[in-house]
């Protein structure tokens, strides 16, 4: 995959037109509260902040990210507020069921991060939400070791009942560190 510039031109019979990547960016992805493309903002935020943009995302990989030092990370996202009309605030739920591998024939189920990052975009006014806003987000850091231990075959789990398993909890701008800790974690368990 070659990062896009985003001037890269539609062409018809190898003329240029004029429409480009930008534009198709700009048409498809301006809405950033919806929840496919919000969750695709979420996995971005996290990677800047572990200074992880130059890898691409991949639409189909295991997990949704790899710091430099290979811990994995599975990021999950959900908002109070929706893009559609609402009468309440959403509820904050995840998706964490355990998946199979599209990498190989083995048919059992697994999660294949070595953590979850829990992305919520915790602000409840429609009138002045903006995903683009860091600190309208809070984020929540868990082994996935303790899902698999204290949830193993569960499919989503609500933010009290995450709570409940006492993840970091972290703001964008201390979000780094809580992840080193378990970079640290991981070199410490491959040395032992």
């Amino acid at each position: 995959m070659i990062r896009k510039t985003g001037l890269e031109p539609f062409t018809l019979y190898d003329n240029d037109l004029p429409l480009n990547v930008l534009s198709f960016w700009q048409w498809s992805s301006s809405e950033l509260l919806g929840n496919a493309l919000r969750g695709k903002l979420a996995e971005y935020i996290v990677a800047s902040a572990i200074d992880g943009l130059d890898r691409l995302r991949e639409e189909w990989d295991e997990f949704d990210l790899i710091t430099k030092s290979g811990l994995k990370i599975e990021i999950k996202s959900s908002s109070y507020i929706q893009s559609w009309s609402q009468s309440n605030h959403s509820k904050i739920s995840f998706g964490i069921q355990p998946t199979r591998s599209s990498l190989s024939k083995d048919s059992t189920r697994s999660r294949k991060a070595d953590i979850y990052i829990f992305c919520v975009l915790s602000h409840k006014d429609k009138e002045t939400v903006n995903p683009l806003a860091l600190e309208q987000w809070d984020f929540y850091v868990l082994p996935t070791s303790i899902l698999n231990t204290e949830i193993p075959n569960q499919k989503t789990i609500t933010l009290s009942s995450l709570l409940s398993l006492k993840p970091v909890c972290a703001r964008y701008e201390n979000l780094a560190s809580a992840i080193r800790k378990y970079e640290y974690d991981k070199e410490i368990n491959l040395t032992a």
